[in-house]
């Protein structure tokens, strides 16, 4: 793959099946806020297993569906400056219509 932000098709049962090249600082950002929201998991597990007050593991729930919430916020900003844009210089318009289920999606 030459570009960077090129696609090409794959097998996977867990997704669309296709493929993305990400820059490695984009790759490092995106990992680093998963490491993060994974670590945040842990303490919330540890916190239940520590029989914490409901309220105080509530409220660090929250703060993880913030840190997803924002990781998906870069990420799709990231996939319309790349992905997206790319599609529509090349004339593939469909990407739109993808675009518009993966936000449907998103909105639920």
């Amino acid at each position: 793959m030459g570009n960077k932000n090129e696609i090409e098709e794959v097998t996977c049962e867990c997704c669309s099946g296709k493929h993305k090249d990400r820059d490695a600082k984009e790759k490092k950002d995106l990992m680093n806020r998963l490491k993060r929201i994974e670590g945040q998991v842990r303490g919330v597990e540890n916190m239940l297993e520590n029989d914490v007050y409901c309220t105080d593991i509530l409220v660090q729930v929250s703060a993880i569906t913030s840190a997803l919430n924002s990781f998906n916020k870069v990420l799709l900003a990231n996939h319309m400056k790349s992905c997206v844009a790319d599609n529509i210089r090349e004339g593939n318009d469909e990407i739109i219509d993808e675009l518009v289920v993966t936000l449907q999606k998103l909105m639920k």
